[in-house]
């Protein structure tokens, strides 16, 4: 007996992506793509029937902000992602990617360059990553995607600093302006790739993104040398096609920043241009700071000035380990990036500055600024308007990894209060010999909390770990900020930072904290996080009818209500990279995904289709 369809999943809540209440349906899939919808289908009618009751379907979910581009090429299933229920996800952001190829010039080697720092990747990591690139330009890079056993679809952005590079060279690009022959080069590589279907271009402005490589660890990663009117050429390329400019803002010159997105508007520049910028967040030091971001929005996207700006939105709590001082948090301070600039192996070097006294004193300053004293600093610290977003207040900062067994899950404020007492006689406040030992390694007196992470620093290296809540701690203000019509669900550097967050849980956050609210804002959060970007970057992806790619995630209520994403973030060993890597791994949140129609995650396992042939597809921009 013949069949219509390859799949039947039965008695689902089925939020279609539309933003509609949800209703109980039936779902058939036929040849990787949507045959029906209703109720009760027959069962008979299908190949294989998989019972959806009590569960919700949707269409897989978008992330818009990742760098995954190393990643994919090394393991194409992308498992980190499929198993949060994401089918879809953007790279090339924040002006990296290796679209271009390789682009290795004598001893440099621009990718290893520019991801180490930006995107705190070891070199090691990425010279894997470097290896397995096989094309130079970007037509061949969209196409390879088709020969390898991709997992979730992608879609990819020119990313600024690698185009900069493939025109001026790398030295060029981050020492001199560009020949008027380099911007037509630079105009037309852009043009090009958005005829192949690329999404826009992305580009950075933050200024603690430093490169890696002798000798340029002063230097600021390409994007960031550019003109306005360089900006202002290539986004007309990208206003000309309707596609998208992913950006972050310029922080140490907020009128600057603003002047830059101003570029949205299609009252001022004859059209608007879509322009999707990170972020906003309730940052701990600054809570009301993203209410600037989302007002210039709402002004620009007026008709007044006819832009189309959205700032995007992460779906959980910033939570960020550091191992010692290596996290991105502390490239933001001039002093500590100079650690974070030596070789992830090179310990000496990294003592070597602890003990210089001018550079002990630079620290100190940077620890201290805005903190204390009677200064503009500090008063803008009070009033929510610090000059650095960097949090140094130890009662933040918790144990996880810690060189003391009585340390772990302490925050450092409680062992730096003991350690005081213990230096002021109180010899029975070491609760162990360990204790003891490492309280006698620090340095007498302890005067401040300066000297007690300088002495973590002197005793440990990287060998001691904490987290740090930067924003949304509590997720207090984040549904509000998710559900933002100035904002989109992003910013999630899934593949990134890949020791110090764990970002791929922030659509499942997202949903959670939707439930909480009930299930018209469930089915808004869906729209959200699926058909809306999809239509925003103009892919055919985010939705649930006939005709469309069968990419769905089922998702448990139950688990979901239950489920506490700071419990399932963990650092493991992946062989993958050979280093280890902090992920998120929720246990029964997702039953099942499907991705065009086949099963590649169900009750807790990948399937063999993951990884094994080609699933998603090099979605192309329309």
């Amino acid at each position: 007996m013949t069949t219509a369809w390859d799949t039947l999943i039965t008695g689902a809540t089925v939020f279609d992506g539309s933003g509609e209440p949800p209703r109980r349906e039936d779902v058939a899939i036929a040849k990787g793509k949507v045959a029906a919808r209703g109720i009760d289908l027959p069962r008979d009618q299908a190949r294989q029937v998989i019972d959806a009751g009590g569960q919700w379907l949707m269409p897989g979910l978008l992330d818009i902000h990742t760098h995954l581009d190393l990643e994919v090429d090394l393991e194409p299933g992308l498992p980190e992602v499929v198993r949060h229920g994401t089918t879809t996800v953007l790279f090339g952001n924040c002006s990296l990617g290796n679209c271009f190829g390789k682009q290795l010039e004598g001893e440099q080697n621009p990718i290893v360059d520019c991801f180490t720092r930006v995107e705190n990747i070891p070199k090691k990591v990425l010279a894997k990553c470097v290896d397995a690139v096989t094309w130079d330009n970007s037509g061949d890079y969209l196409d390879h995607f088709a020969s390898v056993p991709l997992g979730p679809n992608v879609a990819t952005f020119v990313p600024h600093s690698m185009l900069r590079v493939e025109v001026m060279g790398l030295e060029a690009s981050i020492s001199r302006a560009p020949t008027e022959a380099e911007l037509r080069e630079m105009e037309t590589l852009l043009e090009r790739a958005l005829q192949q279907g690329y999404l826009g271009l992305s580009t950075d402005g933050l200024p603690f993104h430093y490169l890696a490589n002798a000798p340029n660890t002063d230097k600021r990663i390409p994007t960031q040398f550019a003109s306005f009117g360089e900006m202002k050429r290539l986004l007309a390329v990208v206003r000309k096609y309707d596609r998208v400019w992913q950006t972050t803002p310029i922080i140490e010159n907020r009128l600057k920043a603003f002047g830059y997105f101003a570029l949205t508007s299609g009252r001022l520049f004859g059209k608007p241009l879509k322009t999707s910028a990170l972020s906003v967040m309730e940052f701990v030091l600054a809570p009301k700071a993203s209410n600037a971001f989302l007002g210039f929005a709402r002004l620009m996207n007026s008709k007044l000035f006819r832009g189309n700006i959205h700032f995007q939105a992460l779906g959980t709590n910033f939570r960020v380990w550091s191992d010692g001082i290596v996290s991105p948090l502390y490239e933001e301070l001039d002093s500590t990036s100079q650690l974070i600039a030596r070789e992830y192996d090179d310990e000496e070097g990294r003592r070597a500055l602890l003990n210089d006294p001018l550079w002990v004193e630079q620290f100190r300053r940077d620890w201290h600024h805005g903190r204390r004293g009677r200064n503009l600093a500090h008063l803008k610290a009070r009033l929510g308007m610090p000059d650095n977003l960097v949090v140094r207040d130890l009662a933040r900062m918790t144990f996880d990894g810690a060189p003391v067994p009585e340390w772990e899950g302490e925050t450092l404020q409680a062992v730096f209060e003991r350690l005081l007492r213990f230096q002021r006689g109180a010899g029975d406040e070491a609760r162990s010999e360990a204790e003891r030992e490492a309280f006698e390694g620090f340095p007498v007196p302890v005067d401040d909390d300066a000297d007690f992470m300088l002495g973590l620093l002197r005793q440990y290296d990287r060998n001691f770990r904490y987290w740090i809540d930067v924003s949304n701690e509590g997720n207090r203000a984040t549904l509000d900020f998710l559900l933002h019509p100035q904002a989109m669900p992003g910013f999630n550097d899934s593949g990134a930072h890949i020791t110090n967050m764990a970002f791929y849980d922030s659509n499942l956050m997202s949903l959670k904290l939707a439930q909480q609210k009930g299930t018209d804002t469930v089915a808004a959060m869906v729209r959200r996080l699926t058909r809306e970007p999809a239509a925003f970057f103009g892919l055919d992806v985010g939705r649930i009818e006939p005709g469309a790619q069968a990419d769905i995630t089922l998702i448990d209520p139950e688990q979901l209500a239950r489920w506490d994403t700071n419990d399932t973030r963990e650092l493991v060993y992946r062989e993958l990279f050979e280093h280890p890597q902090m992920v998120n791994r929720p246990e029964g949140v997702v039953p099942c995904v499907l991705i065009r129609g086949e099963v590649v995650w169900r009750d807790g396992a990948f399937t063999g289709a993951l990884g094994d042939r080609t699933l998603g597809r090099a979605l192309r921009a329309a």
